[in-house]
């Protein structure tokens, strides 16, 4: 009875105690600590030094002079008007300040959100507007219930290839623009085939600027590496960090002169509405065609990409905080707060959906930025633009914002990070190409979740075939089966372990059976109902075969779940420091008829 009592106390679960969670939790987050988490703006600001303003100032104003183009450029990607590139560049930048964590991060369109809201905004540009408001809800949830592990199932070599295909069919998407083709779609094959169908037409003065323009662009990239003397090291530098710009300005000027009365030289982006845009609720109805679209029907026809766009974003926007860190730890949770927040107030003013862009954050970094404080330079820069500079922006050239996407997207594949998958692990290659294939041949949407599916099949693979190692000894005359299973033990496992423990057992050879199955498994492994149940079930068939099982030197979790499952579940846990010990304690018969004093057969 004493015994009983010890061995319940021992294997008893903890039963958890949700409404004394619940209060220790809301007691730790109402704090000033929690507040100043929440509010990262409370803890730099005060400490703010004068010296950082110029600091900050000439990096917004670099990364001012980049969005704003590439804000225009990834409009089109996405199918919208170019107002819309740059009504999604500035709100990012102001609301980052008060939640972001990292100075370095710069909040805005990027050419791979772009491209998976492109398919959606054909009817009306009200469900970018609306996708973005959602997809910033989403990703606020996911952080207030630190939900960010979510990401952390697509593996590297499926976010690799996600962002391969992506820049292959952004560039491609954008080649009849560099030569002046006509072109109704984006998508990669139909892009290239209107290309190849359509050769006839191209523009020589589009095709000229354009890859003129992309030429200059990748040299331009290289200025800052030339060795020159020191004092012309800054000119260099910001030149090449201000090459999108100045293509922009000398696609403008050319396509300004060289224009004769009405008629002019390249196909341009068009009218830009002037002015900024309205701070109003999200569209949650719009009309097509003259039908009035409800909300429901938009959600329906947004689809999957309300999940894939926030998951997306969250690991662009982590990803870039982990890489400018510099050796910080990185508060997932709280940059998903700060995207999801970004988002929300978007779309209040016809943003698209925004993340963190890392060619901007990797320039914000290299001028030498100080505090997220730069962010308010940049957003000012694109609503000065909004508010006195649309007129001009009408002539720039189709052929150069193609250039400038383009010119990014052939640096956003990451050969090394290919190279490495290849070297390391070959069998991780397959996940890569899938993703690859399917976001290429199908959606970006439907290819991350082919990437997921073939990665996800060797983990469910591994888990239902662990590593199990079965060894025989002969100890005492009794013949004994030692399996150890070297990594954990679930559900989709329960069978492969006792198809492995019996097959070992039944194909002894007659006279010289197995008496006695010892089984381990690891440390700090446990185990669930499934495999308790298939042990006991196990125990069953192995006691057909007269041959004992025992559960050696288990840990208490895992050893809690065989007791309290069952009663006879704790006759077969064991604990000892030697085989020879257990044996005698089991009182096993010999394995074989007769024994010599050493153990061997007569």
């Amino acid at each position: 009875m004493e015994d009983f009592e010890v061995a319940e106390k021992i294997y008893n679960e903890n039963e958890i105690n949700i409404c004394e969670k619940i209060k220790n939790y809301s007691q730790k987050r109402c704090t000033v600590n929690t507040m100043k988490n929440v509010f990262p703006v409370l803890v730099w600001l005060p400490k703010y030094n004068s010296k950082f303003l110029m600091s900050d100032f000439v990096a917004g104003l670099t990364v001012g002079l980049t969005a704003i183009p590439q804000a225009i450029a990834y409009a089109t990607v996405a199918g919208l008007l170019p107002q819309y590139g740059l009504y999604s560049a500035f709100m990012g930048c102001f609301v980052y300040i008060i939640f972001g964590t990292c100075k370095d991060i710069t909040v805005g369109p990027t050419a791979i959100t772009a491209l998976m809201v492109q398919s959606h905004v054909s009817g009306s540009p009200d469900y970018a507007v609306l996708c973005c408001f959602l997809s910033g809800c989403i990703i606020l949830c996911l952080g207030l219930l630190n939900l960010g592990v979510l990401v952390r199932f697509i593996s590297i070599p499926v976010t690799t290839g996600f962002t391969m295909a992506a820049a292959i069919t952004i560039a491609s998407g954008q080649i009849n623009n560099l030569f002046g083709i006509r072109s109704t779609s984006n998508e990669f094959i139909a892009s290239w085939y209107n290309f190849f169908t359509h050769l006839n037409e191209i523009r020589m003065n589009d095709a000229a600027l354009g890859i003129t323009t992309l030429i200059i662009l990748l040299m331009m990239r290289k200025v800052k590496d030339l060795k020159c003397r020191r004092r012309y090291k800054m000119f260099t530098k910001y030149i090449s960090l201000s090459r999108n710009a100045l293509a922009v300005l000398v696609g403008i000027l050319l396509c300004y002169l060289l224009r004769n009365d009405d008629r002019l030289p390249f196909k341009v982006s068009g009218e830009i509405s002037p002015g900024l845009p309205p701070f109003e609720w999200p569209p949650f109805s719009t009309t097509v065609n003259g039908t009035i679209i409800p909300f429901k029907a938009m959600v329906s026809n947004l689809g999957a990409s309300l999940i894939s766009i926030p998951l997306i974003s969250i690991l662009e926007s982590v990803a870039i905080a982990k890489a400018f860190s510099k050796g910080r730890l990185v508060d997932a949770t709280q940059e998903m707060i700060a995207l999801g927040v970004s988002n929300i107030m978007g779309g209040f003013v016809s943003s698209m959906p925004i993340t963190g862009s890392f060619t901007r954050t990797a320039i914000n970094n290299s001028s030498g930025v100080k505090t997220p404080l730069g962010g308010a330079v940049t957003g000012t820069l694109v609503l000065m633009a909004l508010a006195f500079l649309t007129k001009t922006f009408y002539y720039i050239p189709k052929a150069t914002l193609a250039a400038i996407i383009i010119g990014a997207m052939i640096f956003m594949v990451e050969y090394d990070r290919v190279a490495e998958i290849w070297r390391s692990k070959k069998i991780d290659f397959l996940p890569f190409l899938v993703t690859v294939l399917a976001c290429l041949f199908w959606s970006l949407e439907y290819g991350i979740v082919a990437g997921i599916l073939a990665n996800m099949t060797f983990i469910l693979y591994k888990s239902a075939r662990p590593i199990i190692i079965i060894s025989k000894e002969e100890i005492n005359c009794v013949q004994i089966g030692i399996v150890e299973v070297m990594e954990t033990l679930c559900y989709s496992s329960a069978e492969y372990l006792k198809y492995q423990v019996m097959h070992f057992t039944s194909s002894q050879a007659e006279g010289n059976e197995i008496k006695l199955i010892i089984l381990k498994i690891q440390d700090n492994s446990s185990i669930d109902s499934s495999v308790a149940l298939n042990i006991l079930s196990l125990e069953k068939d192995l006691s057909m075969l007269e041959c004992r099982l025992v559960c050696w030197n288990w840990n208490v979790c895992a050893a809690g779940v065989i007791y309290r499952l069952h009663s006879r579940g704790n006759q077969l846990l064991k604990y000892g420091k030697s085989y020879t010990e257990l044996i005698n304690d089991l009182k096993l018969s010999p394995s074989f008829i007769t024994c010599d004093n050493e153990g061997s057969l007569n």
